[in-house]
């Protein structure tokens, strides 16, 4: 699984008080890519929850 924060990012925060494993926030979201395949779940959680559909799942 590939997973990618474009440039609609608003740096919310939803992603990471959901997967902090995975998503931090700087100016926008960071992605923890070593941190992805033991966090698939809630990986697809976050991103069905961001406000913005900045987050793509491959």
């Amino acid at each position: 699984m590939t997973v990618k924060v474009n440039d609609s990012c608003i740096a919310c925060g939803a992603c990471e008080s959901i997967c902090d494993a995975v998503f931090s926030i700087d100016d926008k979201a960071v992605v923890n890519e070593a941190a992805v395949a033991d966090n698939m779940d809630a990986v697809k959680e976050a991103a069905d929850s961001c406000p913005v559909a900045a987050i793509e799942v491959e």
